[in-house]
């Protein structure tokens, strides 16, 4: 006899997907963003269904640092600089979110800069 599992109950709404973050109006500009982000990165995991619970942690690591890391740059921008403690934290952050995303996957896709044979003929001035 085999048993089928029984309906998930009482689970949150952040794990239902039906929020962001428990208390949080998900329809602010650092929760909109971080959402898009976390949609793309998922994406790019390769959808909804092929990412792992562990994945998804984190991505919502990444999301939240990316979203942090842009506010912190326009900081910079608006204020024509940055000082070196906040400097010093950009650095550190950015660190660590590049460590999170090769931890998913994060990878250097080399360029082919090979050049065509055609377009180095094409390109030759004529003799």
């Amino acid at each position: 006899m085999i048993i089928a599992p029984g309906k998930q109950v009482h689970r949150s709404r952040v794990t239902n997907g039906t929020a962001l973050l428990a208390n949080v109006d998900g329809r602010s500009t650092w929760a909109r963003r971080m959402r898009d982000l976390m949609e793309l990165h998922i994406s790019d995991l390769g959808g909804d269904a092929a990412v792992s619970a562990a994945e998804r942690s984190i991505v919502r690591r990444v999301a939240t640092l990316t979203v942090e890391l842009e506010r912190m740059e326009e900081r910079f921008a608006n204020d024509g600089e940055a000082d070196a403690e906040a400097l010093d934290l950009y650095s550190r952050t950015s660190g660590n979110l590049r460590r999170l995303l090769e931890a998913i996957g994060l990878r250097r896709r080399p360029r082919d800069v090979t050049p065509d044979l055609r377009d180095y003929i094409d390109a030759r001035p004529a003799a």
